[in-house]
């Protein structure tokens, strides 16, 4: 009996933008049943090679074969009628339509919009993916807007399932449950191309992975026989630096509180979004706190009001270096020396459709001279400065930002952050896609600052990178915040605990008064 046919094979793809050749003669082959992971750096070309698969990107040379026949695939919609389905990182969602709504318009003759509902809330339940399918998706974090690309990609049954840095914004509990998922697909006989730069998560899930650099295969191997080590190696060309980490200063009798929140209370502005309940923190100088949680559960709003966002904190609740700051605009605070960075790049973070010179002028004053005039030539300089101190893949200061890979669009705009020598900062999944190399710098400039005497907030998904930066850990729940626990002294079995809100609740009022288990 012969063996049946390749789900997917590629042969010498080849795509050429401006400044940059993407993918640099590419194949791959992929079988039924097969979960193969495609492993590169930031701007390595795997994006690229997976809009080909998925028909939005149309190759200049090269082949594709699905099921052993070649197809010419033009649309992502002939795509998806051959039985591709495809979650992006950076998503497409209408922000003004709910969640079954915009499942719905993406389901090629769909039935009504009520089973749609009722399928959804199936699936989820299913595969573990809590979604409300009632829900609009202006209010929904990153996270669960991922989870609205799975489900809906999952609806279409499909044969062959593209995931782009699926598990990004998910914590270790619903990592488990997607793979349970994954692990059933493919023994369905559903292929799975997957992309992330998590390497235990590839070595533990994927059969097969190929590894890209600049556009180019550099090897094809079995992850499971391969340590973490090699795996950079081969993407990276080196294993990435380790952390350097000193004792914190606040650790020291330098514990001045530089950003306190008390009695925070405040209601969602979406009907089904989370409130924020009783919130009190304390952010001292000199340390690094990070604020765990599953996605959803009221870190967006937490950081709006901290960052200036959300206007609505009553007098009283925010102080920043003795300030009341609750009905202070984004940009007095940042006179004050508080930056942020927004956990969605695009759009928050950056403008896609502006160069990479004028979105420093979003945060940066330097480029600002009197009376508002614009410098444009210092704009370019300081991009150009950002490009090459965080090692920024970009045709040059004038490219668009959303012509950047996700990972190197958020190491520019941590970077212009970072940069701007903040006396506080405030990240949102400061390595979200970013790939194992990058996310180590990232980590390493975050400790510099913190070690300067900079106050560093955190909101991770990432637990590993909470343990690694965090001198101090709070997990948010269902609006609240939990005490604080010193990091060291902190497990991943507690945190998990915590992350379902089942933290002591004698600790709450000790928490209220000042933060619970802060050294003197």
């Amino acid at each position: 009996m012969s063996a049946p046919p390749l789900r997917l094979e590629l042969r010498g793809i080849c795509k050429q933008y401006p400044g940059v050749r993407a993918n640099d003669g590419v194949s791959l082959k992929v079988r039924p049943g097969e979960i193969h992971a495609v492993l590169g750096e930031n701007g390595a070309g795997k994006s690229t090679l997976m809009k080909v698969v998925f028909g939005a990107v149309q190759p200049d040379s090269g082949h594709v074969l699905f099921n052993g026949r070649e197809v010419r695939l033009r649309s992502p919609q002939e795509a998806r009628a051959l039985g591709i389905s495809m979650v992006f990182q950076h998503f497409s969602l209408f922000e003004t339509l709910t969640v079954a709504e915009n499942v719905w318009l993406g389901l090629d003759k769909s039935p009504g919009l009520a089973e749609v509902t009722a399928r959804i809330r199936e699936v989820a339940a299913s595969y573990g993916l809590e979604v409300d399918p009632q829900r609009h998706v202006h209010a929904l974090s990153v996270g669960e807007r991922q989870r609205v690309e799975i489900v809906r990609a999952l609806l279409t049954k499909p044969q062959l399932l593209i995931l782009d840095e699926p598990t990004s914004v998910l914590t270790p509990q619903a990592v488990d449950k997607l793979f349970v998922t994954l692990r059933q697909l493919a023994a369905e006989g559903c292929a799975i191309l997957y992309i992330s730069h998590k390497l235990d998560e590839i070595r533990a899930l994927c059969h097969r992975c190929t590894v890209l650099r600049a556009g180019r295969v550099t090897g094809e191997v079995d992850p499971a026989q391969e340590s973490n080590a090699s795996l950079s190696r081969l993407m990276i060309g080196a294993e990435p630096p380790a952390l350097q980490r000193h004792a914190p200063l606040f650790g020291h009798g330098l514990s001045e509180v530089v950003l306190s929140v008390r009695g925070l209370s405040l209601p969602s502005p979406d009907p089904f979004g989370v409130a924020l309940r009783e919130v009190a923190l304390q952010l001292h100088a000199g340390e690094v706190l990070g604020i765990a949680g599953v996605s959803g559960h009221g870190q967006q709003a937490l950081m709006a009001v901290l960052s200036g966002e959300d206007l609505r904190a009553a007098p009283g609740c925010v102080h920043l270096f003795g300030h009341d700051i609750g009905r202070l605009s984004p940009r007095h605070r940042r006179r004050l020396g508080l930056h942020s960075v927004p956990e969605e790049r695009l759009g928050r973070g950056a403008v896609p459709g502006l160069s990479l010179a004028r979105n420093t002028l979003l945060t940066r004053r330097e480029p600002v001279g009197r009376g508002g005039w614009l410098n444009l030539r210092a704009a370019t300089g300081l991009a150009e400065e950002l490009i090459e101190r965080f090692q920024v893949k970009a045709a040059g200061p004038h490219a668009l930002a959303r012509s950047l890979s996700g990972g190197n669009l958020q190491k520019f705009i941590v970077g212009r952050e970072i940069d701007a020598e903040p006396r506080v900062l405030l990240v949102s999944q400061p390595t979200w896609g970013v790939d194992v190399g990058a996310a180590a710098q990232i980590r390493g400039e975050l400790l510099k600052l913190r070690d300067a005497g900079c106050a560093v907030l955190v909101v991770s998904e990432e637990l590993e990178e909470l343990f690694e930066v965090s001198d101090r850990l709070m997990v948010m729940a269902q609006g609240r915040l939990s005490p604080a626990v010193l990091t060291a002294q902190a497990t991943v079995s507690q945190v998990g605990a915590w992350m379902s809100g089942l933290w002591p609740a004698a600790d709450n009022a000790a928490t209220a008064q000042g933060g619970a288990h802060v050294p003197a």
